[in-house]
């Protein structure tokens, strides 16, 4: 027996662990953009903290809170806009499965979903209002200057509950859905809400623009359904130009036709005139203006008036035609954020989610802004919500994904040697 070799196999922990690390580090999987903070909290650090804390202070939204404050409140509401949470328990349970990740968000308390709903129900949703206000102003430095060129336009969000009274006639069994209205001015080259204000669905548009106050000199963009002769002149006193189409029930009176140049005629311009608006008969505020028919490619036909008499009509027309983006901006909010399902059955728990996303919104316009390749605003949401809790450079890697691979050595020798005793 002593003559024969044994076949035992010596193991040796310090030649095993150095062999295992070198051999690890050529087989492990590395990414090439690799980053300490996920995805989630590299959105959250563009928010400055200041902003928050002073609109927590005008506010007093903290007062009598003990644990879930404005800060964990809005956290968890960005959470649920990113992860496209449909309801509380989702988020509560979310965010607590995702405990060590969210360390970097200076998260320290995970609500229960009666906390949640308590908060939605309670906390005054202006704090969130003046906190997006507040970042837009911080973020237009990353954003074009539009030259003061405004839009303006609603959109309406069908509700399944009474909550905000809708609009419209009632169905045949008296019964009809709820809604509320998101009025809006946006600046040309931005498409982020500049001005905005949340009301019930039944509430006419000129209501709101009656509480709006836009510098002289600008120009403002609208659909027929912002009809007011007072503001109209209001904003000719004040050096503002307006374009918008003629409404049905207008009556106007034509006092001077004036010449329309041979390229305009070419393009679709077929009259300009100069008009009143206001019947003559009446009480109603007389607007002196000017009255643009034109005839598109496709056949369609617009009415435009406007107050601007220096401009050709072709461009008062392609000046209107800009109105369109706002409907842009209205799509990507209804498709990339959750306004289909509202974490709350009040008034005020739905503005707070409208309003949260809103800046997540506009924390991903920021990203995009920041990065020179071109993308799709539903792409980079995509990649957000398929990467959010990764520790993936989002700005790095949507500069450059093609060089994101993940790169292993397979020409090494990475078998484990085993130290084999005679």
């Amino acid at each position: 027996m002593s003559g024969k070799k044994s076949s035992r196999v010596s193991y040796d922990p310090a030649f095993f662990m150095v062999d295992w690390f070198t051999t690890t580090n050529q087989t492990m999987n590395k990414s090439t953009y690799f980053t300490g903070q996920p995805t989630f909290s590299q959105l959250i650090n563009l928010i400055p903290k200041d902003i928050i804390s002073g609109c927590v202070e005008k506010h007093a939204s903290d007062y009598y809170c003990k644990k879930f404050n404005t800060w964990h409140h809005l956290v968890s509401m960005l959470f649920a806009c990113y992860g496209h949470c449909h309801s509380l328990r989702e988020v509560t349970s979310g965010m607590r499965a995702l405990e060590g990740k969210l360390k970097s968000c200076s998260i320290n308390y995970f609500p229960a979903r009666s906390t949640f709903s308590e908060a939605n129900a309670k906390r005054d949703s202006a704090v969130f209002e003046m906190m997006y206000f507040e970042l837009k102003k911080y973020c237009d430095r990353f954003f074009p200057d539009s030259r003061k060129i405004f839009i303006v336009d609603s959109t309406t969000i069908k509700l399944f509950q009474e909550i905000f009274r809708g609009s419209g006639l009632s169905k045949k069994n008296g019964k009809r859905k709820g809604g509320l209205k998101v009025h809006m001015a946006v600046q040309d080259q931005q498409l982020i809400p500049s001005i905005m204000n949340i009301t019930q669905a039944a509430y006419n548009d000129v209501t709101f623009l009656k509480n709006v106050t836009l510098p002289m000199g600008s120009t403002v963009i609208m659909d027929r359904g912002y009809r007011d002769h007072n503001l109209l002149n209001q904003w000719n006193d004040n050096n503002i130009r307006w374009v918008t189409r003629t409404h049905p029930n207008s009556y106007i009176t034509t006092e001077r036709s004036l010449n329309v140049p041979q390229a305009d005629q070419l393009a679709g311009v077929t009259e300009d005139s100069l008009i009143t608006l206001g019947h003559p008969a009446t009480k109603v505020p007389k607007v002196k203006c000017r009255l643009i028919k034109f005839t598109s490619i496709r056949k369609k036909y617009f009415e435009f008036i406007t107050n601007d008499l220096k401009s050709s009509p072709l461009e008062i027309a392609d000046l209107y035609k800009r109105r369109w983006k706002i409907e842009l901006l209205f799509k990507r909010l209804k498709q990339n954020m959750p306004l289909q399902y509202f974490l709350g059955d009040n008034q005020n728990a739905i503005k707070i989610q409208i309003w949260c996303a809103l800046i997540a919104d506009l924390l991903l316009q920021v990203v995009k802004s920041r990065v020179k390749r071109k993308w799709a605003f539903s792409n980079i949401v995509s990649i957000v919500r398929l990467h959010l809790f990764n520790y993936l450079n989002l700005l790095s890697f949507l500069e450059n994904p093609e060089q994101a691979r993940i790169s292993i050595d397979y020409t090494s020798n990475t078998q484990l040697r085993l130290n084999l005793s005679g």
